[in-house]
């Protein structure tokens, strides 16, 4: 029989690899904050950490002597996850090396999108997924010298900067940028409407 516990585990490391911080960390987080109210916190984690609803929940929910055992078989297992998170940047694996220089554009896409209101972030290896009820665009570099950005959304005007992909794919369209000028309001448009589009 498959372990109860297991998918809690998951997406409790899951948590620690998007904001870089154990729930050790962001249980000691919350009870800094002062709050008491388990929709509160819900909220606070939600605003200060950029999780969503079920991730801002669970970690809310596993505070508290009964969650201990459970708590300890995380720490136990998720060795790997929290050194890559150790200097509290998940993405750093992403933005390093040759690509480093890319990140400040990474992050002044990302302001933009966080304008947006309430998303979940899920770095991957080489990218970070955005996601509201699904996919909405994945980000992250592409060459040296060039951010990706793929769109989850249907039936955009034709554009010289956009790329149709090819069925099959998890993002219909692509757009590459190098320079923050490149983050125009064609972009914040087509940004918009795949998150919409993902409500």
């Amino acid at each position: 029989m498959a372990d109860p516990n297991a998918a809690t585990l998951t997406q409790l490391r899951n948590i620690q690899g998007k904001t870089g911080r154990s729930i050790a960390e962001l249980h000691s987080a919350l009870a800094a904050s002062g709050l008491v109210k388990h929709g509160d916190k819900r909220g606070w984690l939600m605003a200060q950490h950029a999780l969503g609803y079920g991730d801002a929940n669970l970690v809310v929910t596993v505070q508290g002597p009964t969650y201990a055992a459970l708590l300890a078989m995380l720490d136990g297992a998720s060795t790997g996850v929290a050194s890559a998170a150790d200097d509290g940047d998940p993405l750093g694996g992403i933005y390093s090396g040759a690509k480093a220089h890319l990140r400040p554009l990474h992050d002044a896409v990302m302001a933009v999108i966080d304008g947006f209101g309430p998303f979940e972030q899920a770095p991957k290896k080489s990218y970070i997924s955005l996601r509201r009820k699904k996919q909405f665009a994945m980000l992250g570099p592409a060459t040296k010298d060039l951010i990706e950005i793929g769109l989850n959304v249907k039936d955009l005007p034709p554009h010289t900067r956009l790329k149709v992909v090819p069925p099959g794919g998890m993002c219909p369209y692509t757009v590459r940028l190098g320079q923050p000028g490149e983050i125009d309001a064609d972009l914040k448009r087509w940004l918009a409407a795949a998150y919409a589009a993902a409500g």
